[in-house]
This record gives structure tokens, C-alpha cells and sequence, in this order.
């Protein structure tokens, strides 16, 4: 027997809502409410003090970190101003014309404020940002591990640019040279007209520009510091007066040294050092002199000058290279060498072509040796009529 459908719904304990009945979202009551505002101020009244010490520390560390940034970059610009008032005040005078390159200290008081700030800047706002996040309650571990790799993957790829950075660093820190001096950087060689902290300047001999990175730089010859050497080579006949001589060379060198502008270029007295090398028929004499940097071709070229004045007031010749030796016969001088002499003394001679004209060849040597070796037969030439006999 089979139940009635009333009595199946009578039973079903989970009546279906009506699809036509809407549904209503559920109102926080006023109680609510204020159960969450009173968790809310309990929780402020605990934790307040906590967030304003960290908001305290947090902005003591900013105010101390912007401070000393710049009481810092302050003393590093006036070490620069002090820097650059140095070389003006010793600038126009003597040693400032010697010695300073005004150029060069501008350049080099700017390479180093720039780094110098940039390092400040740098550890004194890093520091101050690992303090902030400390302050926060920040593990600093994982960071600093990660920042750890970052640099070193960046090192590894930018090693170049690292090398040619701290080299520049290290050079104008050292002063190693500057604007206005010679070089010989190795890999090229010239007078600097920049100094960078990645890549150096120079000019060339023949007035080509040279970009040289710092860190390529292995060895550096600077030609502009100090004092440079003069050196001047005399070459003259063996058979010359020695006392003569140094008397003529000392003479020029006394001259030279008290006429201007030579007796500021020069830093010494002009000295005969005496014989380099003796040969058969010359020998060398050497005379240097400390010169000022730069100078030392303006100072050789002014003393090969006078010297060839004195030498041919002082009836000196001076040699070097071919000898000239004077003919036999008076007929002028010849050129002394292989030819003088030898197998083809029977071609033409120093005066011209000989009297056969200038298609004349020379012989060979068994023609003098024999005139019917087989070597002449065969450079005979055929006459026509007996080419034309022996068609």
C-alpha cells in the first residue's frame, strides 16, 4: 500500500524554499558592531606604544641619515674649493707656470668630489635603509644573501667595466698623470687631454685620438714629471783635437746657458760626457742636459743648431754615414763602397756611360779570364748574315 502524497510531505524534515521567496542578506545588529569597535581600540591601546617607537626610530634614523649626508658632500666640496683655491693662488707664478696644470687638477679635483660623493652617498643611505627595515622587524638574512649573489653574478658580468672603473679610481687618486702630460700608456702613446674614471684620453703624434680604457693600462711612462734628458750624438773625424773639441762644445753649451728662454728650459748646465764610441776613421762624442718636462726635443734640436755653427766657424767637419774620400786624379770626390772596385770595374765608371754607348753591358769574368770559353760562345751574338745563312 502506498502513502498519500501529503503524508510524504507531512514527513520531510527539510521542507525546499519557494524559488519565489527572495533572498535577504544578513545585518550585522547593533551588537556586532560594537563588539568589533571594542576589539578594535583594545587592540590599538595595546599595540600603540610598540608602532610609535618604530615610527620614532624609523624617522630619527632619516633625519641622522640626511644630516650627515650632507655635513659630509659640505666637507668633501670644500676640500675641492680648497683644492682648486690651491693651484689658482700658485697659478702666474713660477713654479705654477713649471709645475701646475691647471687644466689637470680642475679635472682631476672634479674626478675625485665625484667619487668621493658617490661613496658617501652610497654607505650612508645603504646603511640607512638596512637600519629601516631592521627597525621593522625585517630578517635581513635572506636579503643580504640575495644581494650577495646579485653582485657577484653583476661582477662577473661587468668585470670589465668594474676593472676599468677602479683602475681610473686608483690613477687620479695617485696622480699618476694628467691633462697636459705625455704618456706611453702601452697600447698607445700621446700628449692626455682627458682623464676619465673608465677611459683615458690621448692625442696622438700625428694628431689621432686614442680612447684608452684604464683597466687595458699595465704600465704607464709618464714623460711630463720630473725632468726630461736632452741628448745630442757629434760625430767627427777620428783624427780631430780632442781639447779643441770639448773647448768648442763647452763654449756653445756656456752660450746657450745663459740666453733666454733656453736658461729656463734648462734645468742643468749643458755637459760634454765625453767619447761614445770610437771607430776607424770617427768617433762620437756625447753632450746631455737636464731639460724642463716636455722639452727635452726643443732643447735638442736649438743644440744640434748651434753646434753646427760653432763647429763650422771652428773649421770642424762633422761626419757620419758614407765617407767621402777624394780621387786619385783630382777629378772630385767618389763614393767609397763596393763598387769602387771589383768585377764590374769594367762597366761604366762614376763619370758616365762609356764610349761603346749606353747599350754596353758589363762582361763576365771569363771573358777576361778566356775568350773562348764556352760562356763567350754562347753570349756571342749571331751576326745577319749568317742568321740569314742558315735558312
Amino acid at each position: 500500500m502506498s502513502a498519500s502524497p501529503a503524508v510524504i510531505a507531512a514527513a520531510d524534515p527539510s521542507p525546499s524554499p519557494s524559488p519565489s521567496e527572495p533572498l535577504v542578506p544578513e545585518v550585522p545588529s547593533l551588537q556586532d558592531a560594537h563588539q568589533s569597535a571594542t576589539q578594535a581600540a583594545s587592540w590599538v591601546e595595546e599595540n600603540w606604544s610598540t608602532w610609535l617607537a618604530i615610527g620614532l626610530k624609523v624617522l630619527l634614523i632619516l633625519v641622522i641619515a640626511v644630516v650627515l649626508r650632507k655635513v659630509v658632500l659640505r666637507a668633501i666640496t670644500k676640500l675641492i674649493d680648497r683644492m682648486n683655491r690651491t693651484v689658482q693662488a700658485v697659478d702666474g707664478t713660477a713654479l705654477g707656470g713649471l709645475l701646475v696644470n691647471a687644466e689637470r687638477r680642475r679635472q682631476r679635483s672634479q674626478a675625485i668630489g665625484s667619487v668621493l660623493r658617490s661613496v658617501a652617498s652610497f654607505v650612508i643611505l645603504g646603511t640607512a635603509a638596512l637600519m629601516v627595515l631592521s627597525a621593522f622587524q625585517i630578517n635581513l638574512a635572506p636579503l643580504l644573501a640575495s644581494a650577495g649573489v646579485a653582485g657577484v653574478a653583476i661582477g662577473f658580468g661587468a668585470r670589465n667595466l668594474v676593472t676599468d672603473f677602479l683602475s681610473g679610481v686608483f690613477m687620479i687618486l695617485e696622480d699618476q698623470y694628467g691633462v697636459g702630460d705625455t704618456i706611453d700608456a702601452g697600447v698607445a702613446s700621446g700628449e692626455v687631454i682627458e682623464v676619465g674614471l673608465r677611459v683615458t684620453k690621448l692625442r696622438g703624434s700625428e694628431g689621432e685620438i686614442w680612447y684608452v680604457r684604464n683597466g687595458e693600462v699595465k704600465r704607464i711612462g709618464n714623460l711630463s714629471q720630473g725632468w726630461a734628458t736632452a741628448g745630442v750624438d757629434v760625430t767627427v773625424k777620428a783624427t780631430e783635437d780632442l781639447d779643441r773639441l770639448k773647448a768648442t762644445l763647452d763654449e756653445v753649451a756656456e752660450k746657450m746657458g745663459k740666453e733666454e728662454p733656453w736658461n729656463e728650459l734648462l734645468w742643468s748646465p749643458v755637459e760634454v760626457l765625453g767619447l761614445d764610441s770610437v771607430e776607424l776613421d770617427s768617433m762620437v762624442v756625447r753632450v746631455s742636459a737636464r731639460t724642463m718636462p716636455g722639452k727635452a726635443r726643443t732643447v735638442e734640436r736649438e743644440l744640434r743648431w748651434r753646434i753646427k755653427r760653432a763647429f763650422n766657424a771652428a773649421d770642424i767637419p762633422i761626419v757620419g754615414g758614407a765617407t767621402a774620400v777624394e780621387d786619385a786624379d783630382g777629378a772630385g770626390p767618389t763614393t767609397a763602397g763596393p763598387t769602387a772596385a771589383g768585377p764590374t770595374a769594367a762597366g761604366p765608371t762614376a763619370a758616365g756611360p762609356t764610349a761603346a754607348g749606353p747599350t754596353t753591358t758589363a762582361s763576365a769574368p771569363s771573358v777576361i779570364v778566356d775568350g773562348s770559353s764556352p760562356q763567350v760562345q754562347s753570349s756571342t751574338p749571331v751576326s745577319p748574315a749568317a742568321a740569314s745563312g742558315g735558312k
